[in-house]
């Protein structure tokens, strides 16, 4: 890695590269703008009216809740349309399916077909979202591989900016074009991604477990080195690594096949890892300020609902500025410290909310301030798990049980939300501040587990996470090779400059 420099910055290479990004930060976009725009819809008296709802009814309930469901069902298409198909092929038709359910949702006249289009919008969107991330930890170099995948899901919120920026003035019409314009405008990302995904080079990993080794050979090199070289160190590192740890006869060849995800202690640990992610990102407390932030507001005596949608929209550009953070710091600060700082931040910030929102009342000043932690409280949420939800199940996974094991993350995180969905309307009308508490609790007893099990797949390649994960101590090889590389990184510094003097 340090033997070659990587892709020039600016060169026509470079900007390919960007193009690749770009269409796959598609995937992210959309699934941002679905949560926010049915936040932002929620608190819209035209869509109220016209279904007979509340706010907080059991039927706002099952409207969020089926877009789960959806992403629950994906579990299947997740694990087997990626392997099947390729990275590529698996994001199109995941996008496909957004598509339609939004054009559904969009144009429905009764809540079943409403429902029925919210279903299909949560299926695509996890089975495009899982390819993209498979996609990227698998096209991106160690060194920035990083900042690319957390960069994925960051772009989570620039689908939020724009879902609750064009609430503001929708939500002034008069008619139902109020909520139905925004869906509309939802499937926009996943169209771009559909029309432009096919131009994009196939996963370089894939296609060498099909046998088209010269061509994956041709991809890396083409989008890891400095001169395009298949005969760079890098290049020849990755292909052994490749060739060492991926079998052609492996578990992604066979879709029914999920024992790789448990068999021996190292794929137990792995799948740990992912769940742990899964859970403790969905239930940092996020889940009840992106879905129930009008009912907050409500709580905190913010009635007025233009208001509320300008807050939303407040809050998606505060958290994307925090994601943003977090991606720039990941392949410097390192994974562990990033996401150590956030679950500590998460779990003081929901308890300082508590301790505001509590005695609130009347008062406005005191409701203001419990507004504004819990804006506070989505940039360090933002900063730490936002990042980590796309990157680091992808890091910590095989490549034979990267799609299966990305689609047990999908699993988890949507059981985990369906729990946020269903109970936090309850827990809101009947214990009201005191929810915070619980997710508190749940953050700072989470933060000692985290400590003890996360490992640091900071700029180590894919297939050095498989030799840290064979080891003793997982969490302590990784911390070694990290600072292995480090002593690495400074002596071919120092040589450089030791050359430079001689030449001088």
């Amino acid at each position: 890695m340090d033997a070659d420099p990587g892709l020039p910055a600016f060169s026509w290479r470079s900007w390919q590269f960007a193009y690749i990004i770009a269409v796959v930060l598609c995937c992210s976009g959309d699934a941002g703008y679905d949560g926010t725009v049915m936040s932002a819809i929620n608190s819209m008296v035209q869509y109220q009216h016209y279904f007979n709802l509340q706010a907080a009814s059991s039927k706002t309930g099952i409207v969020f809740g089926i877009y789960t469901i959806g992403q629950i069902a994906s579990f299947f298409t997740c694990a087997t349309l990626p392997d099947w198909f390729g990275r590529r092929w698996s994001m199109l038709i995941g996008n496909l399916c957004l598509v339609t359910g939004a054009v559904i949702t969009a144009n429905a006249n009764s809540m079943s077909m409403f429902i029925g289009g919210r279903f299909l919008t949560g299926l695509g969107t996890s089975t495009a979202g899982v390819s993209a991330r498979s996609y990227l930890a698998e096209i991106t170099s160690p060194a920035t591989r990083g900042r690319y995948i957390g960069l994925l899901n960051s772009f989570f919120y620039v689908g939020q900016i724009i879902a609750s920026g064009i609430a503001i003035p929708t939500g002034r019409y008069d008619d139902n074009m109020a909520w139905r314009a925004p869906i509309y405008v939802q499937g926009l990302p996943a169209v771009i991604n559909v029309a432009l995904v096919l131009w994009l080079p196939e996963s370089p990993r894939w296609l060498y477990t099909r046998g088209k080794t010269e061509l994956a050979t041709k991809i890396l090199a083409k989008y890891h080195t400095k001169n395009n070289d298949v005969n760079s160190p890098i290049i020849q590192l990755q292909l052994a690594e490749i060739e060492e740890y991926i079998s052609l006869d492996g578990s992604d060849k066979r879709w029914w096949d999920f024992k790789r995800l448990f068999k021996t202690r190292a794929d137990r640990y792995r799948i740990w890892l992912v769940t742990l992610v899964a859970a403790g990102s969905s239930w940092a407390g996020n889940g009840l300020v992106t879905n129930y932030l009008t009912i907050l507001l409500n709580q905190a005596g913010i009635t007025d609902p233009d208001r509320q949608r300008v807050l939303n929209f407040v809050n998606s550009v505060t958290s994307f500025i925090g994601a943003l953070l977090g991606t720039a710091s990941v392949d410097y600060l390192g994974r562990r410290t990033i996401v150590l700082t956030a679950i500590f931040a998460c779990g003081a910030g929901m308890l300082i909310i508590a301790g505001l929102l509590s005695t609130a009342g009347s008062n406005v000043a005191q409701a203001n301030a419990g507004i504004s932690f819990i804006f506070l409280f989505m940039v360090f949420f933002s900063f730490g798990w936002t990042p980590m939800q796309a990157l680091y199940p992808a890091e910590v996974m095989s490549y034979e049980g990267r799609a299966k094991g990305l689609a047990w993350y999908t699993l988890i995180s949507q059981a985990t939300n369906c729990v946020n969905t269903f109970a936090m309307p309850v827990a809101l009308a009947n214990i009201t501040w005191k929810t915070y508490i619980i997710f508190g609790v749940f953050d700072l007893a989470l933060l000692g587990i985290v400590w003890y099990y996360f490992v640091e797949p900071k700029q180590l390649t894919l297939e050095e996470m498989d030799q840290v994960f064979e080891s003793d101590n997982p969490r302590l090889a990784s911390l070694e090779l990290q600072r292995v590389a480090r002593e690495r990184r400074r002596a071919l510094k120092l040589n450089r400059r030791v050359g430079k003097e001689a030449v001088a």
